[in-house]
């Protein structure tokens, strides 16, 4: 068994620091997949190199995910999407060879 330099292991780890999850508050074994409860308030942990730490709070599921990802950007409004010419890429299928009758 190798083992993984000191430097690679401690880089990886304080990649993670700073990290957000959003966990339901709601009754039961614990936390549970976000999508069972869109309307339950979240508490926003931050992880710190250890263990989770309260950071925040979010009345549903919808603003928790906008404090979790700030940065993605709304899609635009559909048919806005440019055309594709007439073209034959890899991901067209080649076509037969026409026969003459």
């Amino acid at each position: 068994m190798e083992d993984e330099p000191l430097a690679e292991w401690a880089e990886r780890r304080y990649a993670k620091v700073g990290r957000l999850r959003a966990i339901p508050l709601v009754t039961g074994d614990g936390p549970r997949g976000a999508h069972l409860n869109p309307d339950a308030p979240r508490v926003i942990q931050r992880w710190n190199g250890y263990s989770w730490e309260p950071h925040g709070c979010a009345s549903n599921l919808a603003e928790a995910k906008r404090i979790l990802y700030p940065e993605v950007i709304e899609s635009p409004a559909p048919g806005s999407a440019p055309k594709l010419g007439a073209g034959t890429g890899k991901h067209r299928r080649p076509q037969a060879p026409r026969s003459e009758r």
